[in-house]
């Protein structure tokens, strides 16, 4: 008979072990080797449930909206592939990104936030939720530290940041933060999507709560949406129930099922993805028709010292910005001549994206890099294609876009 996996701790065996076995439960019903998708939204209820807690997230399987089998495994999964107590899993990456800020701030609330920040977040706290509720936010460099301490005030609840900026891919100093965040009293919320587990883990470096879209890497097929919040169980707890319980943020038992099956294979994905983006932006660099490159694994990179040694020498993820010589014109003459590489949004994927935002657009950002602000930007996502094809695949673009000059 075969060992139940979860008799380990994933401290006891390798992250690539854990990825296969982590979460998984041999179904007593069928002996069945992996967790069934269960479709069902309602559970057997206790011979007396009349002094139950509807709304409550820790009295076993209820009703799904609550907690539901796939749901509650990749919880189980994710918590453990992040070194943390407790997760909390939602339908999307903005709706764990919600959730966090919707159950712990409240009106006359103030919020630290890195100034290049995903699209939502920056929405969220640049227009919805002052409007709304009241909560104020600053808008920061999160690479500036004397900045980010100066911003804190008495009704400071939390910083946010992302481990690699969207899109300008700025490296946040996790361990910096987390000090400025404890000497402070306030939360450090950290969006690691594009650096997920077993890459970093921003627990390990002071991070209250790490949030990711698990629709970008950790699934990594494009088939599936949804979105974590992991850290300690006192918090995740607090999210569980008043975003995924009363606010239904829940991620459906499909989703959960798919991005279990998506994350297995997650470690050897990403060795294939961060070394093929380290190969693809050394050639961009090298490359003369190309305006600029932003990759934390380039020693041009501004932090790239600082990625080195926060990441551990593993890599330094697989997302790159960068341009072609010419005005957007240009830009989406070399997407179109593009035969390998796919022009549509989101990341993580495994098969390489690329998406052109033009020099105007402020997505996510009142600080973009000059070269931004001059040529737009082309954000490149490499999947699980040899990097030799992808690079001929650019190189063969670009003759064609300046060929048609």
């Amino acid at each position: 008979m075969k060992r139940n996996p979860n008799k380990h701790n994933r401290a006891t065996v390798h992250d690539s072990t854990w990825a296969v076995h982590g979460g998984n439960n041999i179904d007593k019903g069928t002996g069945a080797l992996r967790t069934p998708l269960i479709m069902a939204n309602s559970y057997l209820l206790p011979e007396d449930p009349s002094a139950m807690d509807w709304s409550s997230v820790d009295r076993g399987l209820v009703y799904t909206r609550n907690a539901g089998a796939n749901q509650v495994a990749l919880e189980n999964k994710l918590a453990a592939m992040e070194g943390a107590e407790e997760a909390a899993a939602f339908a999307t990456g903005v709706a764990a990104l919600h959730g966090v800020f919707f159950s712990l701030l409240k009106s006359g609330d103030h919020v630290v936030v890195s100034n290049v920040t995903y699209e939502a977040v920056y929405r969220l706290f640049g227009e919805l939720l002052p409007e709304k509720y009241g909560i104020e936010a600053t808008f920061v460099d999160a690479d500036d530290l004397d900045a980010v301490r100066a911003a804190v005030r008495p009704t400071t609840k939390l910083i946010h940041a992302e481990t690699i900026a969207n899109p300008t891919t700025k490296v946040a100093n996790v361990a910096a933060l987390a000090g400025i965040a404890q000497d402070t009293g306030v939360l450090l919320t950290i969006d690691a999507t594009f650096t997920p587990a077993p890459f970093y883990r921003p627990l390990e470096d002071g991070a209250d709560l790490v949030i990711h879209s698990l629709t970008k890497y950790i699934n990594g097929h494009g088939d599936a949406m949804g979105g974590v919040v992991v850290g300690r169980s006192e918090l995740v707890q607090h999210i569980k129930h008043e975003a995924v319980v009363d606010a239904g943020g829940v991620i459906s038992p499909f989703n959960a099922w798919m991005i279990m099956r998506g994350s297995v294979t997650l470690p050897l994905r990403l060795k294939q993805q961060f070394s093929g983006a380290e190969k693809v932006a050394a050639v961009l660099a090298s490359e003369p028709r190309i305006a600029y490159v932003l990759y934390p694994g380039l020693p041009s990179h501004p932090q790239h010292e600082l990625a080195t040694k926060q990441f551990g020498g593993r890599g330094y993820g697989g997302v790159l910005a960068f341009a072609v010589e010419g005005d957007s014109d240009t830009q989406n003459r070399f997407v179109k001549n593009l035969q390998v590489i796919t022009s549509a949004v989101s990341l993580g994927h495994d098969e390489t994206l690329i998406v052109h935002v033009g020099p105007g657009a402020r997505l996510g950002s009142e600080s973009y890099p000059a070269s931004f602000n001059k040529y737009g930007h082309l954000r490149l996502s490499i999947g699980l294609e040899d990097a030799e094809d992808l690079i001929d695949d650019i190189l063969n673009a670009l003759d064609a876009t300046f060929g048609q000059q």
